[in-house]
């Protein structure tokens, strides 16, 4: 395999990327924050931010106005230094991506008490608030079993509940009752198995994992063969980010059902096998593009919080 072909495959998926006629920037942002801005301090200048995104070809028009409706999410808030701004993680910002990250970053799906999570719909809600919520719970990992109950095995309830207020539904609280199955056996009839059919479109999810490993696993192997030999800081860092923010995506639809029979041939074990492996190869170079790229508006370079920057710290055998 030549250099030029190793090449090529990473700007293969850079180029896809750029030609997308819709990009939801504020998404992207958001994984991003939660992967290389949270690390070094959880701030960022909003010039800085522009730079780094600039080469995914997301003009500053479309990053200034993502960034503000994040701040008025209360994702991000802003800090004047002179002329300019730097963007922070807020503290209830800050909490979300402590959540997202103990399930992006973990080793290995986690351990299941068998208590599942309902949220059920228990007052009036206007047909396009209801959809709101159910397209909220959807992007949280929830199933849908009738018209009034949510289900999940693990969630933390209260940080869902924050996921909605930041969605803008924080009138809708007061119709929903969050609550464990073991408070509430009657709503769960059917066994774990049959629950899990009910509630979750495993076909559909499986596709997406599927289709996360057909766009990484290609560039995994080359990179396995020429360990990087060709790919620049930049590239090595834009691939990064589409990619975690790819997976991260996947999870909030993914229920991570441990102890409950899925297929034997799954596909979310080698996506998140797949996600670590890359991750890991591509993390030196795209460190040291931050390390140039990433200050603040008073032009100094924020320090890395090391028990944040290691991401992935457990290698698994099986990734390799």
């Amino acid at each position: 395999m030549t250099r030029q072909h190793l090449s090529s495959a990473i700007h293969n998926r850079l180029e896809l990327f750029r030609r997308q006629r819709r990009v939801q920037a504020g998404s992207l942002i958001i994984s991003l924050f939660g992967d290389a801005v949270l690390p070094r301090g959880g701030r960022i200048w909003l010039g800085s931010l522009i730079r780094l995104l600039e080469p995914l070809e997301l003009n500053e028009r479309l990053i200034r106005t993502s960034v503000f409706r994040l701040a008025k999410e209360e994702w991000l808030r802003t800090e004047t230094i002179g002329r300019r701004a730097d963007y922070v993680l807020t503290p209830s910002g800050r909490r979300r991506f402590d959540e997202a990250s103990r399930h992006i970053y973990a080793s290995q799906a986690p351990q299941w008490d068998r208590r599942w999570r309902l949220i059920l719909v228990v007052g009036e809600l206007q047909p396009k608030v209801r959809e709101q919520v159910r397209r909220a719970l959807f992007w949280q990992g929830f199933g849908v079993l009738g018209a009034d109950c949510f289900v999940h095995p693990s969630a933390e309830l209260s940080s869902v509940l924050d996921a909605i207020i930041a969605e803008g539904l924080s009138k809708s609280l007061s119709a929903l009752l969050p609550l464990f199955a073991s408070d509430s056996r009657s709503a769960l009839s059917a066994s774990d198995s049959d629950l899990v059919r009910r509630a979750w479109d495993l076909g559909g999810l499986a596709e997406a994992y599927g289709q996360f490993v057909v766009t990484y696993q290609p560039i995994l192997d080359e990179l396995r063969r020429d360990h990087l030999a060709d790919t620049n800081e930049q590239d090595a860092f834009l691939l990064r980010t589409l990619h975690i923010h790819d997976y991260r995506r996947l999870l909030l639809r993914d229920p991570e059902l441990p102890e409950v029979p899925l297929p034997a041939d799954w596909p979310g074990q080698h996506a998140r096998f797949l996600c670590k492996e890359l991750y890991r190869r591509l993390e030196p170079l795209s460190n040291s593009h931050l390390d140039q790229m990433l200050c603040l508006a008073d032009g100094s370079i924020p320090g890395v919080d090391l028990s944040l920057a290691e991401r992935f710290p457990q290698y698994d055998p099986l990734a390799t």
